[in-house]
This record gives C-alpha cells, structure tokens and sequence, in this order.
C-alpha cells in the first residue's frame, strides 16, 4: 500500500513537471525574421518563387524579380 502512494507521487510529480517544462519550452520560442537582401542573385530570385524579368529593370539599371517572395527587387 504504502509503495502505490510513493509510486502514485512520483508519477505525479513526473507529469507536472513535464509540463511545467512544456511551458516554458512553448514560451520562449520566438519566430524568426528574415531580412531582405539590398539586392539578390538570379538564384536566389527563383528560389523564392520569382524569375529574373530583365525587360523591366530598377532604378539603379538592374533588372528585377517579378513574382514569389522577393517580387520587384533587385536581381545583380
């Protein structure tokens, strides 16, 4: 009887202490920012999704990405 009470509370304490853990674990989790790059390689632009439109080109005479995550950048 008195090993089902110790067994009983260590399982207890084993679970609340796996979420405790749980806890602080999903709290201190924090999402990362990408930065966008000043200008990108032809690479890069379809690997976001886009393709290199050197028809239109920025101001600086470079041609951009059109379409994906990196739409209207600069492509060097």
């Amino acid at each position: 009887m008195r090993i089902r009470r110790i067994l009983a509370a260590v399982i207890a304490t084993a679970a609340l202490t796996g979420l405790g853990l749980t806890g602080t674990a999903s709290a201190t989790t924090t999402t990362a920012t990408t930065a966008t790059p000043a200008s990108l390689t032809p690479g890069e632009c379809e690997q976001g999704g886009g393709t290199v439109d050197r028809s239109h080109t920025s101001a600086a005479g470079l041609p951009t990405c059109k379409g994906g995550k990196f739409n209207g950048q600069d492509v060097d």
